[in-house]
C-alpha cells in the first residue's frame, strides 16, 4: 500500500469518526424536536411532554447530557461501524442508503436499551420506534453530508 493510499484511508477513517460523532449529536437533537412537536398534537401521550422537556434538562445539566450522548454512542457504535465499513469498502455514496443505515443503527440501539420491546409492543412502542427511526434518518443524512458522499477506501483516479 502506497503512502498516498494510506493517507487517503486515514482521511476516510477520520471523516467517518467526525461524521459519526456529529450525527449522533444531531440525531439526539432530532429525537427531542420530534417528541416536542408531537407533544403539541391532540391526544398525544403524556410522556411526549416529558420527552420534549427532558432535553432542556439535559442541556442544563451537562453531566447528564454527556451520559446520554455516550450511552447513545455505546448502543449505536457497532452497527454504525458495520454500515460505515460496508459503505467505504463498496464506495456506496447514495444518500438514501446512508439515511436507511442511520435509521437501522438508531432502531438497533433502541432495541439494546429496551430489550423487552418485543414483548412490550403496544402502540406507544411503535410510535417510539418510528420516532427513533426518523431521528436516525436525520443522523444518516448528516453523516452522508460529512463522510458518506465521498465514501470509498480506494483513492479516486482524479482528485476533485
Amino acid at each position: 500500500m502506497g503512502m498516498a493510499t494510506a493517507k487517503h484511508v486515514m482521511k476516510r477513517i477520520l471523516m467517518m469518526l467526525a461524521g459519526y460523532f456529529v450525527s449522533v449529536l444531531v440525531g439526539l437533537i432530532a429525537v427531542a424536536v420530534i417528541y416536542g412537536v408531537l407533544s403539541s398534537l391532540p391526544n398525544a401521550p403524556d410522556y411526549f411532554d416529558v420527552m420534549g422537556v427532558s432535553p432542556i434538562a439535559v442541556l442544563l445539566v451537562p453531566p447528564l447530557g454527556m451520559f446520554v450522548y455516550f450511552l447513545t454512542i455505546v448502543v449505536t457504535a457497532l452497527q454504525t461501524l458495520i454500515f460505515a465499513l460496508i459503505a467505504e469498502f463498496f464506495s456506496l455514496r447514495n444518500v438514501l442508503l446512508h439515511m436507511v443505515f442511520g435509521a437501522g443503527a438508531a432502531v438497533g440501539g433502541f432495541a439494546l436499551i429496551w430489550p423487552s420491546a418485543p414483548e412490550d409492543m403496544d402502540p406507544e412502542r411503535w410510535v417510539d420506534i418510528g420516532i427513533i427511526a426518523a431521528a436516525g434518518l436525520v443522523a444518516g443524512l448528516l453523516y452522508w453530508l460529512i463522510a458518506g458522499r465521498d465514501a470509498g477506501f480506494r483513492r479516486p483516479l482524479f482528485e476533485r
